[in-house]
């Protein structure tokens, strides 16, 4: 993956952009769309921002979707049902606006699930099952984030799974369900196909997401202060993200 360091500048106006043929934006949720917090289901979302969310797809002819780590029904726990594209668990479970699966993901063998659970709560950290996939939340104790990833590591590789690092969270899902999957996904269908997709993330797993945008002759937006991301242009924070979104 192509890796750039230092400071990169902002994105050109979204508006500036369209001008040039259409657009299509595919969004990582947390510390992108609202910021992160201590636990996943402490995030704060604005009361409006569902309804501009919808506003914006619109505005997009539909080529608006949320790729998250989360799972879809997480990710609609918080925001709602809205008339937008999802990719959830990490590109895993892909879903049309009407609720219609575009691809058909597997969830994580019992024993994983139950060692993850059984790991957490001897060590006091978070276990998240998901639909897809399961993580290790350790924001909280980070000193134990060295001891949470060797243990998911090795997990993975006895079943199969890859182990995605994150801000203070290891994931685990079936290889090939990443971010940039997503991405690839929905450039093949209406109405993202024949768009100059952009992916906006802050993560390490959005590293996918940006590579695949940028193979399909688009560009990804690295949200924050990571030194190292295959992004070509940044934004420092959400609230940089909604201004550039028009949110």
């Amino acid at each position: 993956m192509l890796q750039r360091r230092g400071p990169i500048l902002p994105p050109p106006p979204l508006a500036q952009l369209q001008t040039r043929g259409r657009v299509a934006l595919l969004c990582d949720f947390d510390g992108t769309i609202v910021p992160i917090a201590n636990r996943p289901d402490a995030i704060v979302v604005p009361p409006a921002l569902p309804q501009r969310l919808e506003a914006l797809a619109e505005r997009l002819d539909g080529a608006f979707a949320i790729v998250s780590g989360r799972s879809v029904s997480d990710l609609q726990r918080f925001i709602g049902p809205i008339a937008i594209h999802w990719a959830g668990s990490h590109g895993a479970d892909v879903r049309s606006p009407e609720g219609e699966p575009l691809s058909i993901a597997r969830v994580l063998p019992m024993p994983v699930t139950r060692a993850l659970a059984h790991f957490a709560g001897e060590h006091g950290l978070l276990h998240e099952p998901k639909a897809h996939g399961a993580a290790l939340h350790y924001r909280s104790q980070p000193e134990d984030g060295a001891k949470a990833r060797a243990f998911a590591e090795a997990l993975a590789a006895e079943h199969g799974l890859v182990a995605k690092p994150g801000k203070c969270v290891i994931e685990l899902a079936w290889p090939g369900a990443n971010k940039g999957g997503a991405v690839r996904l929905l450039a093949t269908r209406p109405p993202f196909a024949g768009s100059m997709p952009i992916f906006i993330g802050d993560d390490i797993t959005d590293e996918d997401g940006f590579a695949a945008s940028e193979a399909l002759g688009g560009f990804g937006i690295a949200v924050g202060e990571r030194a190292a991301t295959g992004a070509s242009y940044a934004l420092g924070t959400v609230e940089e993200v909604h201004a550039w979104l028009g949110l």
